[in-house]
């Protein structure tokens, strides 16, 4: 299916240490842009338990472009509302359905248990010839000018010496990768235990909404899942003294909460406790070595963010990796992945550090802020749709942003260089986001493009999108005749109100390090040079 094409790197895969989803969907999009891969992990079989369960718009965008979003869809459950507990009562309901219309494709908040998330993920990457080393763990790697030298420690316990160009550590909070770059991990471990629970229930919880008990004790957040009665609960463990001196089960955290909640459970298919850290990576990229996902941080479940900014790590990395092995970008377009990504985790971490002391903090006042005021003023507040704009803005994901990326230059309307490409409604079957699933660098223009701007994408050998001017644009702040140069992943690298070609033909020249796309690497996608709504 693909076309041989010059390598511009030694020859070899990328080993990708971890097959949780951040190694996945690394592997996911990597065999997508053509570049073969390795992915190892050190389990003997998928995950059985459900983990992370929120899926984010963004991260449904990012799926869409590799035709993987509708499976996530229809395996996960789309969440209408959040329903407030407190003193045995509910007090007051929160709408999240279609929270996000007008901004994203996926404008409803969506759970998804990780092991059914991880595992469409292995059939999709089965299907493209790609399979999970199971049992199979990094011993050590060494770095070289052009390969990285991997020792492998396989099921039957002999040594695998693998030949790789580079090394993706997306091995969890404990990763081997981390340790031998010997990055530091600075940050630190909240106080008390916490508990994640999958069960099967009835009541008055179970309706499809997400339930928070908002009591000082026994704190119990429901989410549903897919299937009927099916839920996931967290929440922290009681500190009751005879906890200290066993492991803390199931009946330890549910008594009163499931029944201030009226909840009944039936049974219990996995119940685990854990602790809460915070931390980031001191770097996330070392040479040839780059870590994601967990490996490079991690922090609160508040948000249910950090699934999701993992997958954000490997889409950024997979197609700057593909791009320097493949399209002849220099090397140093790969250090715009630290850059990018760091910045952000550091910015998650603060705030849901943040978010994550007023959820769990303890003490009379704090009782009566949760159980009084937040029922009083949070169904008012979330009818506002600033409010409800900029949550989903938050929460979903799309407003992350590159402003501060090298790659990114230019504002044109209320987009700047840096920002995720506004999503903009064409038809009911048709929307200003199709054009990415090609996976390449292209332009966009809504209106009518300035001459000579087909010419030059011509020349550089970008696609070129045109889009009939709408009242929708301008509300999605893109600037009629703007030019829009798109990145791979989404993002503008370059927003230019005066749509110039000669600036459009700078912004590679002056990165010299950087390459329009070459022809012959998407072999299997039909990607037109333009279009016209």
């Amino acid at each position: 299916m693909r076309r041989s094409t010059e390598q511009h790197e030694a020859a070899g895969p990328v080993l990708i240490v971890g097959a949780g989803p951040t190694g996945l969907v690394l592997a996911l999009w990597l065999t997508k842009l053509g570049v073969s891969v390795r992915i190892i992990d050190k389990a003997a079989e998928p995950g059985t338990t459900s983990r992370a369960v929120a899926v984010q718009a963004r991260t449904l965008e990012l799926y869409r472009q590799v035709d993987f979003a509708d499976a996530v869809v229809d395996a996960g459950v789309k969440v209408a509302g959040a329903t407030l507990w407190a003193r045995s009562s509910k007090v007051a309901h929160i709408s999240l359905e279609r929270m996000g219309q007008g901004l994203s494709p996926f404008p409803f908040a969506l759970t998804c248990p990780q092991d059914v998330h991880e595992r469409l993920l292995i059939d999709r990457l089965d299907a493209l010839g790609v399979r999970v080393e199971r049992q199979t763990s990094l011993v050590r790697f060494e770095q070289h000018a052009d390969s990285v030298r991997a020792v492998l420690e396989t099921p039957n316990g002999s040594e695998d010496v693998c030949e790789a160009t580079y090394v993706a550590g997306c091995d969890g909070a404990h990763s081997t990768v981390r340790e031998m770059l010997a990055s530091g991990f600075p940050g630190g471990t909240y106080s008390g235990l916490f508990y994640v629970a999958d069960v099967n229930a009835s009541g008055a919880a179970v309706d499809g909404d997400i339930h928070v008990d908002l009591e000082e004790a026994d704190f119990l957040a429901v989410f549903p899942l897919k299937g009927a009665g099916s839920l996931r609960l967290i929440g922290p463990i009681t500190s009751e003294p005879d906890v200290e001196h066993r492991e803390p089960n199931v009946d330890d955290v549910t008594r009163r909460a499931t029944e201030n909640m009226k909840l009944v459970i039936s049974r219990v298919n996995w119940f685990s406790t854990y602790r809460v850290h915070h931390r980031v990576a001191t770097r996330f990229r070392d040479g040839r070595a780059f870590l994601l996902g967990d490996a490079a941080h991690v922090h609160s479940p508040v948000g249910g963010q950090g699934m999701n900014t993992g997958i954000g790590d490997a889409v950024n990395l997979a197609w700057k990796l593909a791009a320097v092995l493949r399209g002849g970008a220099g090397a140093d377009l790969l250090a715009t992945y630290e850059t990018e990504r760091i910045g952000f985790a550091r910015r998650l971490v603060a705030t849901t550090d943040r978010a994550f002391t007023v959820v769990t903090k303890q003490g009379p006042v704090a009782r009566r802020v949760r159980t009084r005021l937040v029922p009083l003023i949070a169904p008012p507040i979330f009818r506002l749709a600033s409010v409800r704009r900029f949550l989903f803005h938050t929460v979903s994901q799309i407003g992350v942003n590159y402003r501060d990326s090298p790659l990114s230059v230019g504002t044109a309307g209320g987009v700047q260089g840096g920002d995720r490409l506004p999503w903009v409604q064409i038809e009911p079957a048709k929307d200003n986001h199709g054009p990415l699933a090609s996976l390449t660098w292209q332009v966009h223009v809504y209106g009518e493009a300035q001459r000579g701007v087909t010419e030059a994408c011509a020349k550089l050998e970008l696609p070129l999108h045109q889009f009939a001017w709408r009242a929708e644009m301008r509300r999605a702040g893109l600037r009629r005749g703007a030019l829009y140069l798109v990145r791979p992943d989404g993002y503008v690298a370059l927003a230019d109100p005066d749509a110039t070609p000669g600036r459009l033909r700078e912004y590679f020249v002056t990165r010299r390090w950087m390459t329009p796309p070459a022809p012959g690497i998407h072999d299997d996608i039909v990607t037109p040079r333009s279009t016209a709504d």
